[in-house]
């Protein structure tokens, strides 16, 4: 797995900007430094494209996430060493590998099965052991529940009953949930989801988000 000096000075930059745009949490900082993202990425796209702070397409309709946009949803979570965290939508595994770099047993779910088998060879390779699940992320995982936290990586249409009710009390879900501007322009909105008691739950807004739809059908 090829890393050299010229990318981490790279992913320090990333970081750096990242830090001016908001993000506070150091030890996600950290982490976005220290994760190689080009290998998420097609060699071909490694100098191009791996450092900037954007989303990239990753084949099967489906993209990589932009690095603000992964530090945010990371630092609503409240990561702990050992939170049980379930992620809905593995994509290229690179939230999956900045969740386990903070010491969270992570169980992803991905509904692409050319992704789910990419990704799985990809974090084996990198010494990251997630629990990986090709199946519908809608539905969650309650074999494993209930979790710390739920980390949703694609545009929801509405916020799945079946995983609010898989988070432990007190615990986190961040969802970006559809939502129409007034010009009728189709982003999310990007809300945190807490569990107050069996069936209590607060809600909050942080602005609007794009991504890929969220989908049940599996491919």
């Amino acid at each position: 797995m090829r890393d050299n000096i010229k990318y981490k000075g790279l992913r320090k930059k990333l970081a750096n900007k990242l830090r001016k745009k908001g993000i506070i949490d150091e030890k996600v900082l950290s982490i976005i430094e220290k994760i190689p993202r080009h290998l998420f990425f097609d060699e071909v796209f490694h100098n191009k494209f791996a450092y900037d702070d954007i989303a990239f397409p990753i084949g099967e309709d489906q993209t990589i996430s932009q690095p603000y946009t992964v530090a945010f949803q990371t630092s609503l979570l409240e990561v702990k060493k050992r939170h049980k965290i379930l992620e809905i939508g593995t994509g290229s595994g690179y939230q999956t590998a900045v969740l386990c770099e903070l010491g969270a047993r992570v169980y992803s779910i991905e509904r692409q099965r050319n992704l789910y088998n990419k990704t799985s060879i990809m974090l084996r390779k990198m010494s990251y052991s997630p629990k990986l699940f090709l199946g519908d992320g809608f539905k969650g995982n309650k074999s494993f529940a209930p979790y710390d936290s739920i980390i949703v990586t694609c545009g929801a249409p509405f916020i799945p009953e079946e995983l609010k009710m898989q988070l432990k009390i007190n615990g986190r879900m961040v969802i970006p949930v559809e939502n129409t501007l007034s010009n009728g322009e189709q982003t999310q909105q990007m809300k945190l989801i807490v569990r107050l008691n069996e069936n209590d739950f607060s809600e909050q807004n942080f602005g609007e988000f794009k991504f890929v739809p969220m989908l049940n059908d599996i491919n």
